[in-house]
């Protein structure tokens, strides 16, 4: 074997190294394989729901923007039928996470969509961000029980991408968000 031939055949081998990952990865994807555990805590919604159109109303008048110029990611908080102390706790645990989020915690916003709250409690929370579902879109993602609370997730383009029942893992929460912010 000549000097030449050989440097070919090296050259088609890291070709082949660096290509066999993909053509299996391909072929496993045509093939409709997915993965039985995924590491998120949240719940995939597949396919991803896009509620850019849903209008939201804030408090205040304004209407929230779900597509986000500045690339921030939303999480909704989705209570039941009202929210008193039990759902006021899941939402101040949201909050704490928030903080500790640290200097990422500018590229996530918090939105309340439920029953007023009292006005004093908003006043003592600057991060949450309050309004309502003007047509009701977001039903299906709303906590069941009467003093619950659900969260949903929704990316940057308005695509409504995980969502957490009520009862939720708040450290999973978490995880999650930091894995999409850094």
């Amino acid at each position: 074997m000549n000097s030449r031939t050989k440097n070919r055949l090296i050259l088609v081998l890291v070709v082949l190294v660096f290509a066999a990952p993909l053509l299996v990865a391909y072929v496993m994807n045509r093939e409709g394989w997915r993965p039985q555990q995924t590491r998120n805590s949240g719940t995939l919604v597949e396919p991803p729901r896009d509620v850019s159109a849903v209008p939201v109303t804030l408090t205040g008048g304004a209407k929230l923007a779900w597509r986000d110029p500045q690339w921030h990611w939303t999480l909704l908080a989705l209570p039941g039928a009202q929210c008193a102390a039990r759902c006021q706790a899941r939402l101040d645990e949201a909050l704490r996470m928030y903080i500790t989020l640290g200097r990422n915690a500018e590229r996530l916003r918090l939105v309340y969509l439920g029953p007023a709250l009292p006005s004093e409690y908003l006043a003592a929370r600057a991060a949450l961000q309050s309004g309502q579902d003007d047509s009701d879109a977001l039903a299906e993602y709303r906590a069941q029980g009467e003093d619950a609370l659900a969260l949903a997730l929704v990316d940057p383009n308005g695509l409504l991408m995980l969502r957490y029942p009520q009862g939720y893992d708040a450290q999973g929460l978490r995880s999650d968000i930091q894995k999409l912010l850094h």
